[in-house]
């Protein structure tokens, strides 16, 4: 189920989200250009590893600034080309009507904010975990989580392979993103033990969790009329 496009229009340029996208592309070219250890070196210092957080006394989180800054710097740092494009692709449809509506600051405030809850969730599933997560998936969960409650009734054309035959059809996003919520809970369940490595999937639960329950919180009220 691949998303293609929606057919709701931003009436302003998304700035914030074509940067966004922007420095997630120019990182991961720096990453890449650098030798196999540097790389690893990078992830290690600057993706979330669950066990350097003191989940249980979270004011020490505040005496060990890298740890608490890895759970910013993660969301700017991809695995590979299809963890960076897929997460590209889905911030490209969807973020411009969430910005659109909370204006660029309230927006990109939000993102992060969305990432960091995002990571304390992933966090929270598998507090020994050693192995470093990275990614904007946790932060693009958030912004779908908006999505879903300013445009429920948007429709998406989506993509589905039937065998190798691809099938075009247009499904309004409340299903298209409650069909994506309940495969992320459902994987979640099943891979509940994260500590070798993978899909973060409880980093997709709590970021679309924290956009579902606090986007009115980022939303212009004037915008939100406008559209309304």
């Amino acid at each position: 189920m691949i998303p293609l496009r929606d057919n709701v229009d931003a009436k302003r340029l998304p700035v914030v989200t074509w940067v966004l996208i922007g420095i997630n592309v120019v990182i991961f070219f720096l990453m890449i250009g650098l030798p196999q250890d540097a790389q690893q070196q990078l992830i290690f210092t600057f993706g979330v590893i669950p066990q350097n957080l003191p989940l249980d006394e979270p004011l020490n989180l505040l005496q060990q600034p890298v740890d608490l800054f890895s759970l910013i710097s993660s969301q700017f740092l991809h695995a590979n080309w299809f963890h960076l494009l897929s997460n590209m692709w889905i911030l490209f449809i969807f973020g411009d009507n969430v910005e659109d509506l909370m204006g660029k600051w309230r927006y990109l405030l939000f993102y992060l904010f969305a990432g960091i809850v995002a990571n304390l969730a992933h966090a929270i599933s598998i507090p020994d975990a050693q192995i470093p997560a990275v990614g904007a998936s946790g932060a693009i969960a958030g912004v779908l989580g908006a999505y879903l409650i300013l445009f429920p009734q948007a429709r998406i054309l989506t993509v589905i392979f039937i065998f190798i035959i691809p099938w075009f059809i247009q499904i309004p996003a409340v299903i298209f993103l409650g069909i994506w919520f309940i495969m992320q809970i459902s994987q979640g369940l099943i891979d509940i033990d994260q500590s070798v490595g993978g899909v973060a999937w409880w980093a997709h639960i709590g970021g679309f969790i924290f956009g579902l329950a606090l986007v009115h919180l980022f939303v212009r009220r004037k915008r939100l009329s406008e559209r309304n």
